[in-house]
């Protein structure tokens, strides 16, 4: 079985040697190592080279557009493997990982792997949802998803769906995964395939930073969510939509106001402006009707 490793990059010179190390230290070893750069302007090139003899290691330029998704879909065209594993540049796999996806592959064309959280992030909380005991879920009955750190996936299948949707920034992840998912392949969780994630931008210790950074995370995250809900709610995915938004967004302000110590407070408000600013102006610029509701987040 080929199977390559995609890992794309963006000034990771502080984390990229540590994925390295660990994928020099699995038991199955890669076909290939895709190095797909998004334009670092550190060292992150100068320490993936000096890897070279190590590992079967490929560099591949995608900086011509933003984008993680960009970067995965850049290295996947440069691979050759059969099945593709994705990894990102700040986390580290743990061993056994690669082993236990080709395992999996025997039976199975589209996987997630498992996260965890504690190595990495001591006395920390990773972003979004653990995945360390499952596929992530929308709060309704709907598709599951997982993170694209940890994720595989049968090149031909990848092919057939068209590969990452760029015109995602936030949550291409997730919507990948509802793509894939919707051709009929079941996503499988792989509890063996460990990969210790890393939580790439901890809240600033600042009072007003943390507001906003929290705040900005939280936008687009939910950018990304209405942007889904545009894409899929035809097939079935239901949202809260503007109505609601527009109801419990002043109150979210209001709360922020009198409880201003509470940060979460700011992360609601993120989340319904940037959903609001997706319902409300879809990629093709026309103006969404906004009549059907849903259930996502409140």
């Amino acid at each position: 079985m080929m199977l390559s490793v995609v890992i794309p990059c963006l000034n990771a010179a502080a984390t990229i040697d540590q994925q390295l190390e660990a994928l020099i230290q699995q038991t199955t070893p890669p076909w290939e190592v895709i190095i797909a750069d998004n334009g670092s302007t550190d060292a992150t090139l100068d320490i993936v080279r000096q890897y070279s003899a190590r590992l079967p290691l490929k560099i591949v330029d995608a900086s011509d557009r933003q984008g993680a998704g960009h970067a995965r879909n850049v290295g996947v065209k440069a691979a050759t493997g059969d099945y593709i594993a994705f990894c990102d540049a700040d986390d580290v796999v743990a061993a056994g990982w690669l082993q236990a996806l080709a395992q999996a592959f025997v039976s199975k064309s589209f996987l997630a792997c498992r996260f965890d959280c504690a190595r990495l992030n001591p006395g920390d909380q990773i972003d979004g949802q653990n995945q360390d005991q499952g596929l992530q879920q929308f709060r309704i009955p709907f598709l599951p998803f997982a993170g694209a750190g940890g994720l595989a996936i049968q090149r031909q299948l990848y092919e057939r769906v068209g590969g990452f949707d760029e015109a995602f920034t936030h949550l291409e992840d997730a919507e990948f995964c509802v793509r894939v998912q919707l051709t009929g392949v079941e996503l499988t969780f792989v509890p063996d395939a460990v990969v210790h994630v890393r939580n790439a931008s901890p809240t600033p210790k600042g009072f007003f930073e943390a507001r906003r950074s929290t705040y900005r995370k939280a936008y687009a995250w939910g950018n990304g969510m209405g942007k889904i809900y545009l894409k899929y709610r035809e097939k079935g995915m239901q949202f809260h939509g503007v109505g609601p938004r527009l109801v419990l967004l002043p109150l979210w302000v209001l709360r922020s106001l009198v409880d201003i110590q509470n940060i979460s407070c700011f992360w609601r408000i993120g989340w319904h402006m940037g959903v609001l600013r997706a319902l409300l102006q879809p990629p093709d610029g026309r103006q969404q009707p906004t009549a059907r509701s849903a259930v996502y987040q409140a």
